[in-house]
């Protein structure tokens, strides 16, 4: 408890020392993006957290947590974006990872095609929640997932958008220490048990259409849309081809400052393994583990951002639901809830949120949380997160 306290006094501290803090940081960049030339951009961020866990006394300690870097380039026809991140586990950048390294062509103001690593159009965008721990649907491998393809962009009409993309294979395996989970999507791995079944996802067709929706009514907007993921799963064990076919539906309102997003779909994967077919191995960060292959998945996600008259300050609370709903009579569902709230002064960022998992593997669960599932309890972290932005 005196620890918790001594460093909460020291998280106060240091907010009260950004908020006074003169300084600010711009986006370091080169070059004007108007031009054929082009503009170069360079941002990121360095993050240190400290998390207090209901099932766990281990933690309780402000350390390094992650940093990020990108660099994003963009001219009159030409653009591209590059993402990497690094983690710290036990040692420093003991894990790290590719998020995104792409290029890409416009066409014209409409329409443009992207090349390389990037986020695949499926769901409401890149990430499905205003929280920095994620939804459960991160970890199943169906929010913010990056693998290697393109992706053709278009807006028909002003208010109508879609993706036609193919990816011919996932992102890769990166730095950590398992045989094939140092990634940062959650993709089909090889496992580090030798009794499991290898897969691996290629051929990936995605399509998505977002559609604004005309009402007429001051200070609000509404949009659906949908997506559509099929792809080919060889199973290399025993030498037979699957197939995962999954769909998303989605809405997102706003109204003035309060903005709410809810996406809900299947997963449905065809695996082609006779002693498993009812889940598959995914790994992600460094771990294993196993995601029921037929399920329902839900997102609810609600905020509001609130902007200092004066520019000082931004200040987002935020909400988030989320469910793993498996079609198996004996698996247990999983879902993850996060509430929080994130303030960002001039270079400075301070989060905290308060999580509570039921079956997750990533909050005390185990390799089977996305099955079978745990004790069907739910636990809870507090996890408070310091950022310098550049």
């Amino acid at each position: 408890m005196y620890q918790i306290k001594r460093n909460t006094f020291f998280l106060g501290a240091c907010l009260a020392t950004f908020i006074a803090s003169p300084v600010f940081a711009k986006e370091l960049s080169i070059g004007n993006a108007d031009s054929d030339l082009g503009k170069l951009a360079f941002s990121g961020w360095l993050r240190a957290n400290i998390q207090d866990k209901d099932y766990s006394d281990d933690d309780h300690k402000l350390k390094f947590d992650a940093a990020k870097i990108a660099i994003k380039y963009d001219a009159n026809r030409f653009f591209g974006n590059f993402e990497y991140r690094c983690y710290q586990f036990d040692t420093l950048c003991d894990f790290s990872t590719l998020v995104n390294a792409n290029i890409g062509y416009k066409f014209n103001s409409d329409h443009k095609l992207t090349v390389g690593v990037q986020d695949i159009p499926f769901g409401p965008g890149r990430g499905w929640s205003t929280n920095w721990y994620g939804g459960i649907l991160v970890n199943a491998g169906l929010e913010d997932v990056h693998n290697l393809g393109f992706n053709f962009q278009s807006n028909l009409t002003d208010s109508t958008k879609i993706d036609l993309a193919y990816f011919i294979r996932d992102a890769g395996n990166y730095i950590g220490n398992s045989k094939d989970s140092s990634r940062y999507t959650a993709n089909f791995v090889k496992s580090n048990n030798p009794a499991d079944t290898s897969l691996v996802e290629k051929n990936m067709f995605i399509a998505r259409i977002d559609q604004q929706i005309p009402l007429n009514i001051e200070d609000f907007k509404l949009s659906l849309g949908g997506s559509y993921w099929h792809s080919q799963l060889d199973n290399k064990t025993d030498a037979e081809t699957g197939n995962r076919k999954s769909w998303a539906f989605f809405s997102r309102a706003k109204y003035k400052d309060f903005n709410l997003s809810l996406t809900g779909g299947k997963n449905k994967v065809s695996n082609k393994d006779p002693r498993h077919p009812d889940y598959s191995v995914v790994g992600s960060f460094d771990s294993t583990y196993n995601v029921a292959n037929n399920a329902d998945f839900y997102t609810v996600d609600l905020n509001y951002v609130y902007q200092d008259p004066n520019s000082r300050y931004s200040l987002t609370p935020y909400l988030t639901y989320s469910l793993y709903k498996k079609n198996v009579a004996a698996y247990k569902d999983s879902t993850r809830n996060v509430i929080g709230a994130q303030l960002d002064v001039k270079q400075f960022s301070v989060a905290a949120e308060y999580i509570i998992g039921k079956n997750d593997p990533f909050i005390n669960g185990s390799a089977n949380s996305l099955t079978t599932g745990d004790d069907n309890q739910n636990n809870k972290m507090l996890n408070l997160l310091l950022f310098y932005n550049f």
